[in-house]
Order: C-alpha cells, then structure tokens, then sequence
C-alpha cells in the first residue's frame, strides 16, 4: 500500500461554460466518503472545484478519481487527482510539447497541405503520435515527401495556419509571475517553435532544425532527431541546472513521444490526449483548455496573469 500523505481532487470544466454546478459536487460526494474533506474550495467559480483526502494514498486516491468520473459521465467535466503537498504543487519548471498541445494544428501536417500531400502524411502523423511507428523513423519517412518543398512556405504555415492552444500564453505567464521556468520542446522544427515559443511567452525552446539548400527542404533535418528520449532528456537537464526535485516539475503533451517526459515529471499531465499517454498520465486535460494545468496547481482564476507573450 503507497504512504498516506493526502490528496486533492481536481474538478475543472470548459473555460467560460459555467458547466461545473453544485449538483455535479452533490452527484460526486459519495465517492470521498469516510476521507473526510478540508479546504474545498471553487478555484473559479462553475469551472474549477478541489477538495482534499486528508490521509488519502495515491491508490485510494486514484479510487475516488475513477468513482468520480463514473458518477460524472457524459459531463463535460476533467476529474483529477494531485499530491496535497503545499511545498511542491506549484511547479518550478513546466516543460511542454507544441504541436497539438501548446498549438492547435501539427506543423508537419500543414507544411503537406502546402505540398498539396496533407493526408498522405497526416495519416503517418497520427499513428506515429498514437505510438504505432517510430517516431524517428516516421518523421524521416514524412520529410523525404516533402523534400523539395519551398522555405518560404514555413513562412505561410506559421502566418496562415498556426494558432495558439487557447490558455497557453495565460499558461506561461502565470507560472513565470510566480518564479517558473518555462520551456517548449518538440519532435518538429526550430523554425516554428522558435515563433510559438515568443508568442506564447516560453522562455527556451528545443526542436529539430529543417535542412535547407537554395530554398528548399532536402528531406533532412541537421544533426540527429529529438524525438522521445530528447524531451526527457531536456526536462532533466533544466530539472538539475534549477537545482529542483522532480516533484517541483510539470510536463505536458499528447503524443507517445511526449510519454516519457510525462511519466518522469513530478505532475505529468496528457492533453487532448492519445489512448496510450492517457493510460499512463497521472492527470488529463479532455474538456478543458491549458489553465487547466494551473487549476491541477492550486491556482485560482483571480491569480491568473496577464499574457507575456507576443503574436
């Protein structure tokens, strides 16, 4: 049996759909029944609620969260689970994947459609994010069709295509205001993370760098790949140069790529997630946008920071 040391359940929904009502608390009280409860408290009013299990272990805990979401199917309602420790809920180094998680498109999928070859290779992306192929592999499969492929269309995915996740900037912000370090890292390329890093207000990026000779794309990227292992590998890497425990760490993504990170990471969260990293997150993003990583943290709406990023 996991240590007692207390838990909080998280209750978050769509952001401005005011879908959280008390009936949906009264539904699910049931559930932490015997635990007792201390503190519970409406993070933002009909969109984000907490209550702690005092004493809860992480099993138990985990048994409340499954009794909850069972109890509140067909909401459109996260149920999550947190450690209750104060010292360490608010993280000190968020570590984030960008496509479909702090962007809503697949950067790769958009520079085919520009190549007139979208599903062709979008259809490679999706399986290599559910964990069906190699990533690596996969990704080098996707650049040779688009070898030949013109830079100055990167220019047009990212001004045409590209829209920040809704949240993402608040996201950043919020944990920088309060002493975070912030960093995105993807298994696609610096010519887009480099953008979304600024616009979102990300204070490091990492991601593969495009091969490019007299204006168009070779088919290869320069160096090796960063794909899994080079996501964990960066959070460990910021992890030690802060000097912080893995328990002062967030991370977050939706692809199998992104697992690794998210199951080291002292809260990993999977959003909008794939079957395979939802299994083995320990928390889900489904309904609601990026703030919901701040509500999993104890913030309230009221502490929300202003956006420091830039278009």
């Amino acid at each position: 049996m996991t240590r007692a040391t207390g838990h909080t359940l998280v209750l978050t929904s769509r952001p401005g759909a005011q879908e959280l009502t008390g009936d949906h608390l009264a539904r699910a009280s049931s559930a932490w029944a015997g635990h007792g409860d201390c503190g519970a408290r409406w993070l933002c009013a009909q969109e984000a609620w907490e209550t702690t299990l005092p004493g809860a272990t992480a099993d138990e805990a985990l048994q409340v969260a499954n009794t909850v979401r069972a109890t509140l199917d067909g909401a459109f309602i996260d149920v999550n689970v947190v450690p209750a420790d104060p010292a360490t809920r608010r993280k000190r180094l968020l570590v984030c994947d960008m496509d479909s998680t702090i962007i809503e498109q697949e950067c790769i999928d958009e520079m085919a459609d520009m190549a007139g070859i979208k599903p062709q290779i979008a259809d490679i992306t999706e399986r290599a994010m559910r964990g069906e192929l190699d990533f690596e592999a996969a990704l080098r499969e996707r650049l040779r069709l688009l070898a030949g492929l013109e830079e100055a269309a990167l220019a047009r995915v990212y001004a045409e295509r590209i829209r920040l996740m809704a949240g993402a900037a608040t996201l950043t912000a919020t944990m920088r205001a309060h002493g975070a370090f912030t960093a995105l890292v993807s298994g696609g390329f610096s010519y887009f993370t480099s953008r979304v890093a600024k616009a979102a207000g990300f204070e490091a990026n990492h991601a593969n760098t495009l091969e490019i000779d007299q204006g168009r794309l070779t088919g290869g990227v320069v160096g090796p790949i960063l794909g899994r292992q080079a996501k964990l590998d960066t959070l460990e890497r910021y992890r030690r140069e802060l000097g912080l425990d893995i328990a002062d760490t967030l991370a977050a993504g939706d692809g199998a790529n992104d697992l690794a990170m998210i199951k080291a990471a002292g809260l990993g969260v999977a959003y909008r997630v794939k079957p395979l990293v939802a299994a083995e997150a320990q928390a889900s993003i489904i309904h609601g946008d990026l703030t919901g990583l701040l509500y999993l943290q104890g913030y309230t709406r009221a502490e929300f920071a202003a956006a420091q990023g830039s278009g």
